[in-house]
């Protein structure tokens, strides 16, 4: 199988927003079966509990051993809620970032998966201090001395997806979206009225080709015509290559350019210069 030839599809950012929730969507769940075959789950913060909206575990890929985090939505009702339609709590980016530092003390390179609407935003989850968890991660991130790659492939809501997103490279598929709120709470607060999602959609430049041009994300990663839920396995296969890819070339890179890149990276958004 070949990676389809990259046309992108012309379509708007509600339309992409609503691909990007699909229902049939490929999960951390599906990605992982297929290109992590011998993932080892691990659970647990080791201070409150485990979240089941964060997987994370060991795996290898294509003989590298790699940590694995992802958001995980669920399928069916039962499992939606069990995972809480993927929104993490303090205890998943806590367990996250326990893994992160395993990693990085047995040198092994951290794959993130992003795929939430937002961080859960409940009393119990503000109680234990899931600002105080996603800042921390995000402070852990910039500096942690191993390899990051961080694919979007679904929802990027806000700093639930920074919280697993500080990374070397930062991929996209090409229906997902990645924006600093999503477009029903921006519209809330703009117009009062959340109805008008789509126009908010449209103002927050929160798709794909958008992000590239900004340089925000490092590379777009082409779906299926319809969209990835028509061929999961054709979509496994493209975001395999592009994981490959952008591995091995991390892998090949000196550790102290990884880290001043990294940071190089972090301070370029928002940057930018008045011409008189």
């Amino acid at each position: 199988m070949a990676v389809e030839e990259f046309k992108f599809t012309v379509r708007s950012a509600g339309e992409r927003i609503k691909l990007s929730r699909h229902c049939d969507r490929p999960l951390t769940s599906d990605y992982i079966k297929y290109l992590f075959p011998d993932f080892f789950e691990l659970k647990g913060d080791r201070l409150y509990g485990d979240d089941a909206s964060l997987l994370t575990g060991i795996a290898t890929f294509q003989g590298i051993p790699v940590t694995i985090i992802g958001h995980e939505k669920g399928k069916g009702t039962k499992d939606k809620i069990a995972r809480n339609f993927g929104m993490s709590q303090p205890e998943g980016y806590r367990k996250a970032l326990r893994l992160m530092k395993q990693a990085e003390k047995f040198k092994r390179p951290i794959i993130t998966f992003i795929d939430t609407p937002g961080a859960y935003p409940g009393i119990e989850a503000e109680e234990r201090g899931v600002a105080e968890a996603i800042a921390r991660n995000l402070l852990e991130m910039a500096g942690l001395k191993t390899v990051i790659l961080s694919v979007v492939i679904g929802e990027g809501g806000s700093g639930g997806a920074l919280g697993i997103g500080i990374s070397d490279r930062l991929l996209m598929l090409e229906n997902a979206y990645y924006s600093v709120i999503s477009p029903e709470g921006c519209a809330t607060i703009l117009w009062k009225d959340s109805g008008k999602w789509e126009e908010a959609a449209n103002s927050l430049k929160l798709t794909a080709d958008e992000l590239l041009k900004m340089g925000i994300i490092d590379e777009i990663i082409p779906e299926p015509i319809e969209g990835a839920h028509k061929d999961h396995t054709q979509m496994v296969y493209n975001l395999g290559i592009s994981i490959s890819s952008h591995l091995n070339e991390l892998l090949s890179t000196p550790q102290h350019e990884i880290l001043n890149k990294r940071y190089e990276k972090l301070r370029k958004p928002g940057v930018f210069t008045i011409k008189n």
